[in-house]
């Protein structure tokens, strides 16, 4: 197996120097759990390697710049790199940020031979900004393990000629990092290089060593005929149907859709996968467009995505923004996809016709009266009850705008109330005087409250109350600033309120919820 790798030497160096703005000519070492696991030539010049603790390292090199390891920005950084080498040789396997792997058979057929590919790889990658100059070795060998090591050394090994180059390599190579047990102990069997070690028997490797000492040894001999596992472009799932002459009939086109409504099933099926949201775009022949993103309780059948192209050309074809022109066009894209035969939970939370029912009837309105129409709450992150409650719309996405898991400081205690008043009810919380409870800056309460009344209610006597929760609100303009305050009030009636307080200018408070 002929294969070509792709080096780019102390990738993580590279990467921790993009990230700080480290000097290129800097002694860098790059560590994780306080030991070093890459370092450039500058700080191997100076007896930096790798497996060294941290104060070791610094202690051979005084000046070494020490940063962390972040794996995630090196994948993104070797991102760029991937796709040049793909756009030359489709399949390309990664081995690990920095490494990558690539058949010869296939691309030595469309650029006449190993040395029309190697060209081709250096011009891909030779322009690409991701690398800032970074250094790009390529090698060719028979098996991964033996294309490794040429690129490390920029070699091209004839055919044949891997178990020939990897002989005199210390045995060491194995395992660079020099963790491995096995390693340690062929060293301490006197076994020195690759080629010792390839000359033993398998069997009796096999017998000694175990799995992963057979495992080393057909590496050591260059016999690793393991084909490269290269990454698949993402399968495009979006079906389109184009009609002609255009269509202005809804059972027409939806008669016509049931092919790629089909299509659009059975390939995601064929993938192991079942859409649960899909995006409908459909198109007059005049240039206007309708898209709208239908969501699923369950996955979608052909059923079902059927239709949902009704409805939605309903709406359009007949309400009051319709088309000059008859449909031409008609795609469906998935948004959202699950594994086959995982089945989310349904609108009430069951999975019975009823939910069933339901779903298809809250899409029934939401197309005949609008996008807006039918609205479910998403929980986002605030210090009120209205603030961390959204309205969006039936089959959008439920995403919160401020994340729920923040620590929003002045935030409401548990527990929640049971209705929002929208908008807050005007109210009274009155002290033994009768006159408005005030809030002091540093959140005291001269008079307790005694009173309460909602709207133009009689005051009713209060048995308990909690607070006040001062928050200060856009302290940071003094246009918009506002001293809050919110209590939580029961009166005698047994009627629980959350009660809020603006204590700039004329004091005055509302009703904002109501507890259960």
């Amino acid at each position: 197996m002929r294969q070509i790798s792709v080096w780019c030497p102390d990738w993580p160096v590279t990467v921790a120097r993009l990230e700080t703005g480290a000097p290129d000519d800097a002694p860098v070492a790059v560590v994780t759990a306080n030991r070093v696991v890459a370092c450039s030539h500058t700080a191997r010049a100076q007896g930096v390697r790798r497996g060294l603790r941290r104060r070791e390292a610094q202690a051979r090199c005084p000046e070494l710049a020490v940063l962390n390891r972040d794996e995630a920005a090196e994948a993104r950084a070797f991102e760029p790199v991937v796709a040049a080498l793909e756009a030359v040789a489709p399949g390309v396997e990664i081995t690990r940020p920095g490494l990558a792997g690539i058949g010869v058979r296939g691309p030595t057929r469309y650029f006449g031979g190993e040395t029309g590919v190697l060209h081709a790889l250096s011009r891909g990658v030779q322009d690409i900004p991701a690398l800032h100059g970074a250094d790009v070795l390529i090698g060719i060998a028979d098996g991964s393990f033996a294309a490794e090591q040429a690129a490390r050394r920029g070699q091209v090994v004839a055919p044949g000629g891997s178990p020939g180059f990897l002989a005199d390599l210390p045995i060491s190579t194995l395992d660079p990092s020099g963790a491995s047990p096995l390693i340690d102990l062929l060293g301490r069997l006197g076994i020195r290089t690759l080629g010792a070690f390839a000359a033993l028997e398998p069997r009796d490797v096999l017998a000694r060593f175990g799995p992963d000492g057979a495992w080393a040894h057909r590496q050591a001999g260059g016999r690793d005929d393991r084909p490269v596992s290269g990454r698949r472009p993402a399968v495009e799932f979006s079906v389109t149907l184009d009609l002609e002459p255009a269509v202005d009939r809804v059972d027409t086109v939806a008669f016509s859709a049931r092919g790629i409504a089909e299509q659009f099933v059975l390939d995601l099926a064929a993938h192991g996968l079942a859409c649960t949201c899909l995006e409908l775009q459909a198109r007059s022949e005049n240039g206007e467009e309708t898209v709208r993103r239908w969501r699923h309780a369950g996955v979608l059948s052909v059923v079902d995505v059927l239709d949902r192209v009704r409805w939605q050309l309903e709406g359009w074809l007949s309400g009051p923004g319709r088309p000059t022109g008859g449909v031409d066009r008609l795609v469906l894209v998935p948004v959202e996809t699950v594994p086959t035969g995982v089945h989310q939970r349904a609108l009430w939370g069951g999975t019975g016709e009823d939910d069933e029912r339901a779903v298809r009837a809250l899409a029934r309105v939401q197309t005949l009266l609008g996008h807006g129409s039918v609205l479910t709450p998403v929980l986002e992150g605030g210090r009120d009850p209205g603030q961390r409650t959204r309205m969006v719309a039936w089959g959008d996405e439920p995403l919160p705008l401020r994340s729920p898991e923040q620590p929003w400081p002045g935030q409401l205690p548990a527990p929640a109330p049971t209705m929002l008043l929208d908008p807050p009810r005007p109210a009274q919380l009155l002290d033994s005087a009768r006159r408005p409870v005030l809030v002091t800056e540093r959140g005291g309460v001269p008079s307790p409250p005694v009173l309460f009344a909602m709207g133009g209610e009689r005051p009713a006597a209060i048995t308990s109350w909690a607070g006040p929760w001062p928050v200060d609100e856009r302290w940071w303009s003094p246009e918009s600033a506002r001293r809050v305050v919110r209590c939580q009030v029961v009166d005698v009636h047994g009627r629980a309120y959350l009660v809020t307080g603006v204590m700039d200018g004329d004091p005055h408070w509302q009703v904002d919820a109501v507890y259960d």
